[in-house]
């Protein structure tokens, strides 16, 4: 069976669809894309209305998906797990992706080195608890781990970005004090017991160097 389109009228609410006129009855909506090609006086079999009517569906579901990409970068796991929630069907939601793979739209490596260099701006932590955030992100961990070896740098800088700026607050106290402050701040960043200390020292020592008269040097107690 087959029946002739008689109108294609732009929807008010939504000027990227177009709503479909079936032998002068409305029938279905269609996005812009998907009916492109579809004019009045065409004749559509069933099987092409169902046709036309799966691809808009799955072009509603990616549209969905650019929109959650636009909000900030995205792995494919959380791409996969929106459209999981969207009720997307399996098949259909795997066609996205690779699509968006193709476009350069969606990409783990991009997504990791992007994670790890906006740590590193603006909340450094240990390697360690960037693999632990990237895994929780979907990013598999050969991955994970060349992306670290790239552009992550070595634990000791690491450790001592994250506590420079926060250190300048604390640096009127004695130093057991200031030592236990910056040593949970970096233990939260997962570092290690002997980053943490060589960290302190660091930091310790460059502020008795600006403020000599404001310090007392303790630089021979035990870390605990």
């Amino acid at each position: 069976m087959t029946r002739t389109i008689t109108a294609i009228q732009v929807q008010s609410r939504n000027r990227q669809r177009v709503n479909i006129y079936l032998d002068g009855q409305f029938a279905f909506g269609l996005s812009r894309f998907v009916a492109a090609w579809l004019h009045p006086g065409q004749e559509l079999s069933d099987e092409k209305i169902t046709e036309l009517r799966s691809q808009d569906s799955q072009e509603v579901a990616y549209q969905r998906a650019l929109k959650y990409l636009n909000y900030r970068i995205r792995s494919k796991a959380e791409v996969e797990s929106y459209l999981k929630e969207q009720d997307v069907p399996e098949a259909m939601a795997a066609s996205i992706l690779e699509r968006l793979e193709s476009l350069g739209l969606l990409d783990d490596r991009r997504f990791a080195q992007s994670w790890i260099e906006n740590r590193n701006e603006y909340r450094p932590r240990s390697r360690r608890a960037l693999a632990y955030e990237l895994r929780k992100k979907g990013i598999e961990s050969e991955l994970i781990d060349q992306t670290l070896e790239e552009i992550a740098p070595d634990e000791t800088e690491l450790a001592f970005q994250a506590a420079k700026k926060i250190s300048r607050k604390w640096q009127g106290l004695e130093y057991t004090q200031f030592r236990q402050r910056i040593a949970g701040h970096l233990a939260r960043r997962g570092f290690s017991y002997e980053v943490i200390t060589q960290t302190i020292d660091r930091l310790w020592g460059e502020l008795i160097s600006e403020k000599p008269s404001g310090m007392q040097s303790q630089e021979n107690e035990v870390f605990s």
